[in-house]
């Protein structure tokens, strides 16, 4: 699972890959754990990351780890931009929202959501 997490570097801002892409419900379980485990070593508030969900199915067990996940998370996250979320239940991506009480953008293709990360976080300076 560890590659499926990366480092990229986008306009000089090093932004943290979770490729999600065709997972099951199982694999997507272990990765999250991985998630967590690889967000938190990083200082608070530094992290922009980008999640690709292309094709990836999710089941009740794996929105809930995410849930979890994403609320540990939040105090070593600056941006969060989402792909291809598509197959996720609307339902999920709204709770997910709610509960870890954060904002998380949408977008097409991963260079959409890169520039956006990057654009963001630049305005925040």
């Amino acid at each position: 699972m560890d590659d499926r997490i990366s480092f990229i570097t986008h306009q000089g801002q090093d932004i943290m890959l979770i490729d999600f892409r065709n997972c099951s419900p199982k694999e997507m379980l272990l990765l999250l754990d991985e998630v967590q485990h690889t967000v938190a070593v990083h200082p608070r508030n530094s992290l922009l990351t980008l999640g690709d969900m292309t094709g990836t199915h999710m089941d009740r067990a794996a929105a809930t780890r995410m849930k979890e996940v994403l609320v540990l998370d939040r105090p070593y996250v600056r941006r969060a931009a989402w792909v291809g979320t598509d197959l996720v239940p609307k339902v999920y991506l709204d709770n997910f929202k709610s509960f870890s009480q954060r904002r998380f953008a949408y977008f097409e293709t991963r260079e959409q959501a890169m520039d956006w990360l990057v654009k963001e976080d630049e305005a925040a300076e």
